[in-house]
């Protein structure tokens, strides 16, 4: 080994290209993620090009002061240099395998799986004459189990065949870190004595395990790791030895990549929510302590037991029991995998086909043309739910080869991904307002002239609305207008058989649809409810679920409501094409159900009310105003579908209602404004019973009665800027209950 130069130059400019790797490194990754997680609320979807274009400059603005410092002086300097080197060409390398899909996440996986393999197999072939000490595998092992232990607690296991690859991938980071962090990489940090080796080595290791985390899986994941690997780099230290970093490694590195779905770590998920973000940081922070009880307990004890493998297997064994442990007594055990949602070629043909018809006929289709499908599946042992209102089968299962099989069956049209997300160790806390209870009708209720159409007896008596949101809460704003009986509620997401919600948004909308107390456009109308977005990411089944419910709750089309309030989206994220649902909002529209729908909050970009079921012609969909009557910037522009939408607005932003937890909250978004339109039906119907059933001729007064839109808040665009026509952006105009109840009145 060649002296030391005794400048320290090329120690300070170590010391600054660790920090920059460091920061590029946290900069372009972390940032990456957030464009690519935010856009999609724009409407704008973030090119699968622009991941592997950020991980090649990640790679270049590394390597280049990388490949400097591998040339320098030091022994340990250089060795700095080869190590960041050598990270920076994971990352490059490993973003070809960011230009697939997340929602194809076992392709991912098996492609990064590959590789890391090749490159693993390609270095040990390299190093093939230096020394394989092996003394410190069952310790690595050790440690990495003991990091990967808050994860089998916090998270949650997908599909099996996205399983056995998150595991084959993470024993081939592994072996990527043991070939970069190899014996001869620590030889320049063992000298003077064990302190440097611990402290210098440990942190240049940790720069370097940053750079493999950053390669590793998708995007999400690889943030979480990019936390946990690095300080292990002390731990890899004190083992010093290849065997014992790639172990090390593999375990640590299978909490994050196996026991979180890259999909759930989205924003929209996550904001002001206890979901799988929250617990995934909580995992994170007992990842960090474990990592610094290895480094105390390692860099003392691991010199002394280094030489007793049978003792350092006996401690891995014990990690790996307390892990099972873990897993089994407060994890989730099982596999919780997205499932495929398959739609059948032939729908039926609902000409002619009304009311309570509707479902005898849709249901006849299904069984008929579904048998041949679901004797195969029974055949195979793969489990599935039988879908009528679109006919379709959900399938409980993702693999490729399933995938493939179904989509190769003359009676299949296509197969779409049905995401499912995994459990969580606790249920959300049940959400809460702040404000106080309204003691006079609150502005949204005037600026639609709702206490004018009061005065004229119409108040939604013996009309149904129907819901399906997050859940309802029995608060005394909604709880008296509950239907009743066992064909008022559904719960595919948790089986609860009497009304519930965490999140709130059910709750709150259905309160402007018919809560008591000032809040409500048709207090005296009542509700069912289904829960189909529990955790504010669903899918077509769950969506499907709830539609098919509301045709006919517990089987029985004549106890379905008349109108349904949705203020939700199927964007292609939770799995929907444009198709996805377009037969089941026919099938509801012919059986004389009115389906009122939010355009969504992409505005104030164009094209952006285009996400399912908004864009149908079947659905009156609804934008939002504010107090001023203005357009608000978030509210969803047309054309959809070549359409204009929305078909109308209502208020939505700074709306009062009620929160399950007790309390009134004032929130913002179509979501908001959608059920005033539903109150308005409501109370059109009830004033002229002999509209109900009637969608066109509804929908006909509800636009030719609006009231004129003319301004957009100041973050807008003009009026007219989406196509030339205003009504891409406000529709027919601001929904007039006042108006509409009276032109029902004169219909004949």
């Amino acid at each position: 080994m060649q002296p030391e130069s005794r400048s320290p130059w090329s120690v300070v400019a170590a010391v600054f290209v660790g920090l920059w790797t460091v920061g590029v490194t946290w900069a372009l990754q972390g940032g990456w993620w957030l464009v690519s997680d935010v856009l999609p609320s724009f409407g704008q979807d973030a090119p699968l090009a622009g991941g592997v274009v950020v991980g090649v400059i990640n790679a270049l603005l590394v390597a280049v002061p990388a490949a400097l410092l591998r040339f320098s002086g030091r022994p340990a300097v250089q060795a700095s240099g080869a190590a960041w080197l050598g990270g920076a060409g994971l990352v490059g390398v490993l973003a070809v395998s960011r230009a697939v899909p997340v929602a194809y996440h076992e392709w991912l996986l098996f492609c990064q799986f590959l590789i890391f393999g090749v490159v693993a197999v390609v270095a040990r072939w390299a190093h093939r004459k230096r020394d394989r000490e092996r003394d410190a595998f069952g310790w690595g092992l050790a440690a990495g189990l003991a990091s990967a232990l808050p994860w089998a607690w916090a998270g949650s296991l997908g599909g099996w065949v996205e399983s056995v690859l998150a595991v084959l991938v993470c024993a081939a980071v592994g072996a990527c870190a043991g070939e970069l962090l190899d014996s001869r990489f620590w030889i320049p940090f063992r000298i003077p004595g064990r302190a440097r080796l611990l402290w210098v080595g440990g942190l240049v290791a940790g720069v370097a395990l940053l750079l493999v985390a950053a390669s590793s899986g998708a995007w999400g994941p690889n943030l979480l790791l990019m936390a946990v690997l690095p300080p292990l780099g002390f731990a890899a230290a004190a083992l010093h030895r290849p065997a014992g970093v790639a172990a090390l490694v593999s375990a640590a590195t299978l909490g994050p990549l196996a026991f979180v779905d890259p999909e759930e770590l989205s924003l929209l998920l996550n904001l002001e929510t206890r979901d799988i973000g929250y617990w995934a940081l909580l995992a994170v922070a007992g990842s960090l302590a474990v990592a610094v009880l290895l480094f105390v307990g390692y860099g003392l004890a691991v010199p002394r037991e280094a030489g007793r493998p049978v003792l350092a297997g006996t401690v891995a064994v014990l990690m790996l029991l307390a892990g099972l442990g873990v897993y089994f007594g407060v994890g989730r055990p099982g596999f919780h995998g997205d499932r495929m949602f398959v739609i059948l070629k032939s729908q039926a043909n609902l000409d002619g086909v009304h009311g309570t018809a509707v479902q005898a006929a849709l249901r006849g289709h299904a069984e008929a043309s579904q048998r041949g499908l679901l004797a195969a599946l029974r055949d195979l042992s793969l489990g599935y739910r039988a879908y009528y209102l679109v006919n379709a089968v959900e399938v409980d299962a993702s693999d490729p080869v399933t995938r493939a099989w179904l989509s190769a069956r003359d009676d299949v049209d296509r197969v779409l991904t049905s995401p499912h997300l995994r459990p969580l160790p606790e249920g959300p806390e049940v959400a809460k307002g702040t404000l106080p209870a309204p003691t006079e009708p609150e502005w949204n209720l005037n600026l639609i002239g709702a206490p004018t159409a009061w005065e004229t007896g119409a108040r939604g008596q013996g009309i149904v609305i129907g819901t399906s949101d997050s859940g309802v809460g029995m608060v005394p704003a909604v709880a008296d207008g509950y239907r009743g009986g066992s064909d008022s509620w559904y719960d595919p997401w948790n089986g609860s058989k009497t009304p519930q919600d965490h999140g709130g948004h059910g709750t709150h909308t259905l309160g402007s649809a018919l809560g008591r107390g000032g809040i409500g456009v048709a207090p005296e109308a009542k509700w069912i409810g289904c829960v189909n977005l529990d955790r504010n990411m669903a899918n077509p089944a769950y969506y499907l679920d709830c539609l098919q419910f509301m045709l006919a709750p517990g089987g029985d089309p004549t106890r379905a409501p008349n109108i349904l309030t949705n203020s939700w989206g199927c964007p292609p994220e939770e799995g929907c094409d444009h198709d996805t649902l377009a037969q089941a909002l026919k099938g509801l529209k012919a059986a004389g159900i009115f389906f009122v729908a939010a355009a969504g909050n992409s505005g104030p970009a164009c094209g952006t009310a285009d996400d399912v079921p908004a864009l149908y012609p079947e659905s009156l969909t609804v934008g939002a105003v504010n107090k001023d009557r203005e357009v608000t910037s978030f509210s969803s522009r047309g054309p959809a579908g070549g359409r204009v939408k929305p078909d109308v607005v209502a208020p939505g932003e700074g709306v009062v209602s009620a929160m399950p937890g007790g309390g009134y909250a004032a929130l913002d978004g179509t979501s908001m404004a959608t059920p005033h339109v539903a109150g308005v039906v409501a109370l059109m119907w009830s004033a002229n019973p002999a509209l109900i059933g009637d969608v066109d001729r509804t929908r006909q007064i509800l636009r030719a009665t609006a009231s004129p839109v003319t301004k957009v808040d100041k973050a807008s665009e003009p009026i007219d800027a989406c196509g030339g026509d205003p009504e891409n952006v406000r529709g027919a105009g601001l929904v007039d209950a006042a108006a509409a109840v009276t032109a029902a009145r004169a219909a004949r």
